[in-house]
């Protein structure tokens, strides 16, 4: 419940300033009567988001098990390559993307009178289709088998909810003048976070795969703490909803997780660390 909670807020969070931003630009240029037309578009946005959710978790019904899975274990990898895009891109882009949506909205505003909407839905619809993708594949990752059907549970939804309902709320006090938030330091917390979670649906995207015979190794176990770690306990509920850990893990499952962490992980790190001291260089040269 915990990553959901994160997800949703991270990329509610994202949506949330990116509206505040297009609001706040036409309150303080005069041009209240577009206003609108950004509405417009983050309703259509979140219709199209809704729409999207609702085909991934109603549309594979009725296949056959194994396709169930392959569809599964497949949205479940391009949602972690899309999710770890997000990461990167919001790293790199959270200083300059006011600056960017501004020259936006300059250049629909002589448009037609859909420009606006168009650029509404564009920057709000990505976070929700990212967060819709990204949601279901975290819930599938966490639902239970019972009578050879998953399950889900309610826990994932509820953590998204509040998560973005978190998220408006910062939104709306960021929108105020009443908060104040280090965006690189949010950012670079939750993305090191989500990297993990990200691993985690990675590694049940490929159980999917294996499941659905598409790739090998089902029986070729690299442990299984079954015996040890009790899953119904407060603590197996957290390893599961948060890291989607599986006592019984595949040689490849566990193979996937590492392949992707490390790397990834080194990577945003180190691009973090370099945002950090980059600033303090022209002082320096200056010096």
């Amino acid at each position: 419940m915990l990553g959901n909670y994160l997800i949703g807020l991270r990329e509610g969070l994202e949506a949330a300033l990116v509206v505040s931003i297009l609001v706040a630009y036409l309150v303080k240029t005069e041009r209240r009567h577009l206003l609108p037309r950004i509405w417009a578009g983050v309703a259509l946005a979140v219709a199209v988001s809704l729409a999207f959710g609702a085909l991934l978790t109603f549309g594979p019904r009725g296949l056959t098990f194994e396709a169930q899975e392959l569809i599964g274990g497949s949205l479940s990898i391009v949602a972690v390559g899309f999710v770890t895009w997000m990461i990167f891109w919001m790293a790199r882009a959270a200083r300059g993307l006011s600056g960017e949506l501004r020259g936006r909205i300059d250049e629909a505003a002589e448009g037609s009178r859909w420009s606006l909407v168009v650029v509404a839905v564009l920057a709000v619809g990505r976070e929700g289709l990212e967060t819709a993708l990204f949601l279901w594949a975290a819930t599938q990752a966490g639902t239970r088998e019972a009578a050879g059907s998953a399950v889900p549970t309610w826990e994932p939804l509820l953590g998204a909810g509040l998560g973005i309902l978190t998220a408006v709320a910062l939104g709306y006090l960021i929108y105020r003048g009443a908060i104040s938030i280090n965006l690189s330091r949010f950012f670079t917390w939750t993305g090191a976070f989500l990297i993990v979670v990200a691993a985690g649906v990675l590694a049940y995207g490929v159980h999917d795969l294996q499941e659905a015979r598409f790739l090998p190794g089902l029986d070729d176990l690299a442990f299984d703490v079954s015996a040890t770690v009790d899953m119904n306990t407060w603590y197996g509920a957290l390893l599961k909803g948060v890291f989607n850990f599986s006592p019984a893990t595949t040689t490849l499952e566990a193979a996937a997780w590492l392949l992707y962490v490390v790397p990834v992980m080194a990577l945003f790190l180190r691009g973090a660390r370099r945002r950090t001291t980059t600033p303090a260089a022209p002082s320096r040269a200056a010096a």
